[in-house]
């Protein structure tokens, strides 16, 4: 593959993205990084107009209404960008002939598995988030040919609000859920996972993109040296329901959790 390509990025200025980006650029991409300021994804026109001037080979969707709890509570919102959003770039990807990534979530499943989830399993959401990254999908499904739907969770980066940093900022008597099972991901590993799918041009479809392994809430924040003690989902009551169980197959796209963890906390502390 021409390492010539251009890439449009949304939601660049994401946690995510804004490690992703540069990893896209040392590869020899050309990124072409968008954010709300200058692409809403809402906008029918303005991502037709934005997506018919760059023309871009692949199309990384990043963006996306991410808070879990606030989504049960304004569904609305969260389906705009979610779904609509995500409906609005799918088309655009088809008319210009792009390859187009979006990121989802393991919240697509109901976590009552009792062995890591596939693919090619049937998503059950439980909760609006869920629910409209789901939405998301099957646009991608229905309006695009050329996909990569890549699945995440647990998501942790150097540059946004995460499980980790919360985590560590926490003084005295700190509780973490200890009955939900999932798969920890640091960003750095998702991009170079995502940039492994493109450059290998594996068939389109669905990946899972996690970290290997898995663990708890609890047993993650054990890993990285918090002071804290296990508690119960029932104890800890959120807005959005939550898989009890939601770790995924990533057919060894991604590393182990812990080794990525490792990296992490040396890379924050210098």
């Amino acid at each position: 593959m021409s390492a010539s390509k251009k890439v449009l990025v949304t939601g660049a200025k994401g946690m995510l993205g804004q490690d992703l980006c540069p990893i896209f650029e040392d590869e020899g991409f050309e990124v072409v990084e968008t954010d709300r300021d200058n692409l809403d994804i809402t906008d029918e026109n303005r991502v037709e107009t934005v997506l018919n001037t760059e023309k871009p080979d692949y199309i990384l969707h990043l963006a996306g209404y991410t808070n879990v709890d606030g989504a049960e509570s304004d569904l609305e919102t969260a389906r705009l960008i979610n779904s609509k959003g995500t409906e609005n770039i799918a088309k655009m990807a088809q008319k210009i002939n792009a390859a187009m990534v979006y990121i989802s979530t393991d919240y697509v499943f109901d976590g009552e598995k009792q062995e890591p989830y596939l693919p090619t399993d049937t998503p059950n959401p439980q909760s609006n988030y869920g629910l409209t990254k789901f939405e998301g999908e099957q646009a991608v499904q229905k309006y695009c040919e050329k996909y990569y739907i890549t699945r995440t969770s647990w998501l942790y980066g150097i540059h946004g609000k995460n499980f980790v940093e919360t985590i560590l900022s926490l003084k005295g008597d700190i509780k973490v859920v200890d009955d939900q099972i999932g798969c920890p991901t640091w960003t750095v590993d998702l991009a170079n996972a995502i940039l492994k799918i493109i450059k290998d041009e594996k068939p389109y479809g669905i990946y899972h993109t996690c970290g290997g392994g898995y663990t708890s809430w609890y047993g993650f924040a054990k890993e990285f040296g918090a002071k804290c003690n296990p508690c119960t989902t029932k104890e800890f009551p959120r807005p959005a329901k939550r898989p009890k169980y939601s770790v995924m197959d990533n057919g060894k796209l991604l590393r182990n959790w812990k080794l990525a963890l490792k990296d992490y906390m040396n890379l924050r502390e210098v």
